[in-house]
């Protein structure tokens, strides 16, 4: 069985014109040269200061790219690449298109169709489509999926907070949210020098526990030291940005044993 979702809280935003592979190529995390059409890339847009505004999808069209962001965040999205655009040849604006992850219930390596691309964020993890021709069945929940999301260690824009958190904080190096080769992006220079200097104090990690999941936010302990802060969960499971220095030990979060799970690879 596959589970289809579709996901609500994920909207689209297109950037077409001549110039848009050197504008996006000047601006975000992940490179855009050679994207190809029905490709798909991860990445994000940061401050000068190297600190995370919006996760991003880049998926290559033959008429453009199209940007899969929260739905929360579109607008300011929109706003601020106008603001870069300046004499940049490109066309900036949302698009109705419908957002769906899948994920088999086996693993498997075969993709439920040809619009289907797989999550460049970690294998295994699931199938991604923007308005598919043939809009499938929701056999799933968002629920569903951020249990599937988490059980992999994998955060999402419910993780972040924008404008404060650092992209390698969030382990964007380790899901290929980065490109430490393509030259220039804002917020480069933070970016590389946090990652050659091993200067990553804190990471988005997985913790398992007891019960249900600890509000956004709660205390996650190491004796009577505090380790990090919860971001997101679900009973049993949830990811906190914790000090590497204090994952090891005697954990609680709420007063309730805490187990670190395997880091992401890389």
């Amino acid at each position: 069985m596959t589970n289809f979702v579709r996901l609500t809280d994920r909207v689209v935003v297109e950037v077409a014109g001549e110039d848009r592979t050197t504008f996006l190529q000047g601006l975000l995390s992940q490179s855009v040269e050679g994207l190809a059409g029905g490709e798909v890339r991860y990445g994000g847009l940061l401050t000068p200061q190297g600190r995370l505004l919006f996760d991003l999808f880049i998926l290559g069209r033959t008429e453009g790219v199209w940007l899969d962001v929260a739905a929360s965040r579109r607008d300011e999205l929109i706003a601020r690449l106008r603001i870069y655009r300046l004499r940049a040849r490109v066309e900036i604006r949302p698009v109705d298109a419908a957002v769906w992850v899948c994920w088999p219930e086996r693993p498997v390596s075969e993709r439920p169709g040809p619009e289907w691309i797989a999550d460049p964020r970690r294998p295994g993890l699931g199938w991604r489509a923007w308005a598919p021709s043939e809009p499938p069945q929701e056999t799933a929940t968002l629920a569903d999926w951020r249990r599937r999301r988490l059980s992999f260690g994998i955060g999402d824009s419910e993780d972040f907070d924008f404008d404060k958190d650092y992209p390698v904080e969030l382990n964007f190096d380790r899901v290929d949210g980065i490109d430490f080769a393509k030259g220039c992006f804002v917020g480069q220079e933070t970016t590389s020098r946090m990652k050659r200097r091993g200067q990553v104090k804190t990471r988005l990690t997985a913790i398992r526990f007891e019960g249900p999941p600890p509000p956004r936010g709660s205390e996650v302990l190491n004796g009577e030291l505090r380790a990090g802060e919860v971001r997101s969960g679900v009973d049993g499971l949830a990811l906190a940005l914790l000090r590497q220095d204090r994952i090891d030990g005697d954990l609680t979060v709420d007063g309730r044993p805490v187990t670190v799970a395997e880091p992401l690879p890389g």
